[in-house]
């Protein structure tokens, strides 16, 4: 449920209740029937002229909360709402799909022709526009801010709405520099109301973005962050390619979803790989061709069980709803960044996976990133908290759900739906591992002056005699063999969850490892040191879209997200056919069209006229008007 919090000195906040207008805009315009947690009183603050800063999560319905109040104050004569948006997917998916529901919407951006640009200019300046979708730096420019300009003039620039709005803080997982411009749009309009919308961020981004799009009397929204249909896994790795199929085979065979690496040659590999496996991917990175990037993007949208293997460059604005899983091969830099691309994963409600693997390279990268980075040291010390967030959650024990919310200080129970929580991790008393490892990084350094890494200290203390171990006299330490009991993969997750824990830094080009100021109490035998024990895959969901040979399920085939009977099933495979149609008509992605729930709610009730039709969520005047008899004759009226 969403929670609100009006902010300091904040004028009293419109009625909660909403107005007859948007909800009779909710159901005509987008067919659906309520308003969900608190929408009506975020678009009732701007409806009524007041700033709101939302956060809600993806898939929590953000974007009805600026589209119902634009429909609104357009029918009231205020003009036109601009749309900051920091994608191109996502302006061509919402402008789609609002024409589909017969508002008329349009976006400026560089896929345009002179020609259609100027159209669209022509429209904007004439009022006729109901919302318009541009990204920052097109907003920022003369020529865009003399066409606000002789707007605000006449009265018809009704709201400004900064989607992604956390790309405006420099704390943030995904800062933008153009965001800072924005700005600009409340000092040469301030009497236009404003919403700012994103996904996630924490109190720092937060107070970033009040700050710097001046904010300060917005009323702020803030819901829940839990997505309770998403089940994460986090997995030591142990030759990570070979989880992750097992984890595809086994958990998400003909399903969509997107795989993160780290990097863009690995991105390429994985994807190589994959589809060497049997598996369609795609790459995405920035730096591949802009049409190959366009074309790979409109395969994932538009066909069923497409995996995206991609750099975080991809993601943000897509508003594919059936992804039923997000895979991390690299550990994410902080919990925003992991929370807002697991997000992407489930945003129909539907069962979905957050995966990820993870180990002392990913560990050690992360934190020699941060310290090699030419930033200051206030920002280094708020990034290493962040990733200690992170690595916090990474190795918990116990709920990974309760510790994520609590981060975002959401206060929860264990969810019986993560790793933790349906195998409850074994863990050990590390101590006297944990010392063995001290004592030795502290003895590397006593003997020679100098530090080595993860897999020479490992030799030494597991009393392997290498070549290097010669050349530097090692076998000779105290601490030559003592760790003789304990496998490389132990004392590589030893290792992993002590820098984890701040008792020990990598350094340096070659991730040298050096004693923190911690060490000494662990050292001391002060400070105990509870590690977890490497875990089995938890116990499978269970994969029904599978028939009994293990084959790979196509789309048409898939399972409705309602249960059906025989003669249902038939009909929702029969509406999903033509809906197929109809998108590649109209160039559009399916769920465009109509979610899968809608089809499956049609095909459950099989309503026989167009007043029952106009009773199913997400069958609106618009698309009632253009596709209802053809959709009652799909199902046999």
């Amino acid at each position: 449920m969403l929670a609100t919090r009006p902010a300091p000195d904040a004028a009293p906040a419109a009625a909660s209740a909403p107005s007859a207008v948007p909800l009779d805009i909710l159901r005509q315009v987008f067919g659906y029937p309520a308003f969900r947690g608190q929408q009506a009183a975020v678009i009732e603050q701007v409806c009524a002229g007041g700033d709101a800063l939302v956060l809600m999560p993806t898939g929590g319905g953000k974007s009805l909360c600026y589209q119902v109040p634009a429909i609104a104050r357009h029918r009231a004569g205020h003009g036109v709402t601009l749309v900051v948006s920091p994608l191109i997917a996502l302006m061509h998916d919402q402008v789609g799909a609002l024409e589909e529901a017969g508002v008329h919407a349009a976006f400026l951006n560089s896929t345009l022709e002179g020609e259609d640009a100027r159209r669209i200019e022509r429209e904007l300046l004439g009022g006729r526009l109901v919302l318009l979708y541009a990204a920052p730096e097109r907003i920022l420019t003369p020529r865009f801010l003399a066409m606000l300009d002789s707007l605000h003039e006449r009265g018809l620039l009704s709201l400004v709405a900064i989607d992604e709005a956390h790309c405006v803080s420099q704390w943030g997982h995904d800062f933008r520099e153009e965001y800072l411009g924005l700005s600009q749009l409340h000092e040469r309009y301030p009497t236009v109301p404003r919403i700012a919308l994103t996904a996630t961020a924490d109190d720092h981004t937060r107070a970033d973005i009040v700050e710097r799009l001046a904010l300060g009397e917005a009323r702020q929204f803030v819901a829940s962050f839990d997505r309770p249909n998403i089940r994460y896994q986090i997995v030591e790795k142990d030759e990570p390619r070979r989880q992750l199929l097992r984890f595809l085979r086994d958990e998400h065979e003909g399903d969509a979803g997107i795989v993160y690496c780290q990097s863009r040659k690995k991105v390429e590999e994985t994807a190589a790989w994959l589809s060497d496996e049997g598996i369609p991917a795609l790459p995405y990175h920035a730096g591949l061709d802009a049409e190959v990037r366009r074309r790979h993007q409109d395969r994932f949208l538009r066909e069923e069980g497409i995996v995206m293997v991609a750099t975080i460059a991809f993601g943000m604005g897509i508003d594919k709803p059936d992804v039923r899983f997000v895979a991390h091969l690299d550990l994410p830099k902080n919990i925003e960044g992991y929370y807002q691309e697991t997000g992407r994963a489930g945003r129909d409600g539907a069962p979905a996976d957050a995966w990820m693997a993870y180990g002392l390279v990913d560990v050690v990268n992360q934190r020699r990133m941060i310290d090699e980075s030419p930033a200051g040291d206030e920002f280094k010390r708020l990034q290493r908290s962040k990733l200690d967030a992170l690595l916090a959650l990474a190795e918990a024990h116990d709920c990974r759900r309760v510790r994520l919310l609590a981060y975002f200080g959401e206060d929860s129970t264990a969810c019986g739906n993560c790793d933790n929580c349906l195998s409850p991790p074994a863990v050990w008393d590390g101590t006297e591992a944990a010392r063995k490892a001290l004592s030795c990084i502290y003895r590397f350094r006593q003997h020679g002056g100098i530090s080595f890494g993860a897999g020479h200290l490992i030799d030494v203390l597991r009393g392997k005699l290498t070549e290097k171990v010669s050349q530097h006299g090692h076998e000779r330490l105290s601490t030559f063999g003592i760790g003789a009991d304990l496998s490389e993969v132990q004392w590589r997750g030893v290792l992993r969850q002590l820098i984890a824990l701040g008792h020990v830094r990598a350094e340096g080009e070659y991730n040298t490892l050096e004693l923190s100021d911690s060490a000494r109490a662990v050292l001391k035998g002060d400070v105990s040191v509870l590690l977890r024990v490497p875990a089995e895959a938890p116990p499978r969901r269970g994969k029904s879209s599978r028939g009994k040979s293990g084959a790979r399920a196509s789309g048409k085939d898939k399972p409705p997200p309602l249960p059906l009977d025989e003669p249902g099933l038939e009909r929702f495979a029969a509406l999903k056919a033509w809906r197929a149609e109809i998108a590649r008509e109209h160039n559009l992605p399916a769920y465009v069209v109509f979610h899968d729930a809608t089809l499956a709610e049609m095909a459950r009730e099989c309503p026989d006229s167009l007043d029952a039709l106009a009773g199913i969520s997400g069958v609106g005047a618009k698309k009632l008007e253009a596709y209802g008899r053809e959709i009652l004759r799909v199902l046999g009226h």
